[in-house]
């Protein structure tokens, strides 16, 4: 039997790649993106229905995934993908982009999830993909906010994980390193202060060009997506490209507190 794959953030990065993915693999695949009239891919593929989702609208995220349940009567796998990067200290964000940034990276995760979790009760079966970040698992400067929900992801998996198990529902989460991707321009916002320039200045050498053509790539992430959503282990982590495996490798071996004050001495001027 066919299944089927409901992705938020299908646009473009990751959440397009896993779509084509799947697609190709012979899965149904709901693909959700707040601007569906703009895409001119995904919708010229067999088994891939695009549908419009701004995952900051609780009444919308409510009325797709009743739409979509009741067109689809099987929803095997949920993709939450949808976010993008707010970076900068903590001072140079205004709260405005602090809840924006909460309200999409994170309260979206936990509105869909709740959304879906009586389909895959309700089946006794199901998967949630939930995607975080290295920076989901390991502080840096300039990222508080931005870990801040990733962090609380991977806080939300692992408890729901505990949660659903009594009803053979599995909760996974991909936890990227740097992809090459344009999420550095497209789906990041920066904030500055000039207290912190030389800490600024230092930190966006990661986001360079060069930094980023030495980054993994998307499709990489995707397979490894793909992967966690048919290899049948019972794994809820799945840290995802060489940057991520090391700097996660390195907190495993050091100890996080060696390895925060490695961090916080890479960063004292």
């Amino acid at each position: 039997m066919q299944k089927t794959i409901f992705i938020t953030g299908a646009s473009s990065g990751l959440g397009k790649s896993t779509a084509k993915l799947f697609q190709s693999k012979g899965w149904r695949v709901i693909a959700t993106m707040r601007n569906p009239e703009k895409e001119t891919e995904l919708n010229k593929l067999k088994d891939v229905f695009v549908f419009p989702l701004d995952v900051t609208q609780p009444e919308q995220i409510i009325s797709t995934i009743e739409k979509v349940t009741n067109l689809y009567s099987t929803i095997d796998v949920v993709m939450n993908n949808a976010g993008y990067g707010l970076i900068g200290v903590l001072e140079s964000l205004n709260d405005e982009q602090i809840q924006r940034q909460i309200t999409t990276n994170l309260l979206s995760v936990i509105r869909v999830s709740k959304a879906f979790t009586s389909h895959f009760r309700e089946r006794k079966s199901g998967t949630f993909i939930n995607i975080t970040s290295t920076f989901g698992l390991i502080g840096f400067p300039t990222c508080s906010i931005y870990s801040a929900t990733k962090f609380a992801i991977d806080g939300f998996s692992e408890s729901m994980a505990y949660e659903l198990a009594q009803f053979g529902i599995q909760v996974k989460i991909i936890a990227p390193g740097g992809m090459q991707t344009d999420f550095a321009v497209r789906s990041m916002e920066v904030g500055q202060h000039e207290a912190y320039q030389k800490l600024t200045s230092e930190v966006s050498k990661g986001y360079s060009a060069e930094k980023i053509s030495n980054y993994t790539k998307v499709e990489d992430i995707a397979e490894i997506v793909y992967q966690s959503a048919t290899d049948g282990k019972n794994q809820l982590r799945y840290v995802a490209g060489c940057d991520a495996n090391q700097l996660y490798d390195e907190r495993l071996n050091l100890g996080i507190e060696t390895q925060v004050q490695n961090i916080k001495t890479m960063f004292t001027f």
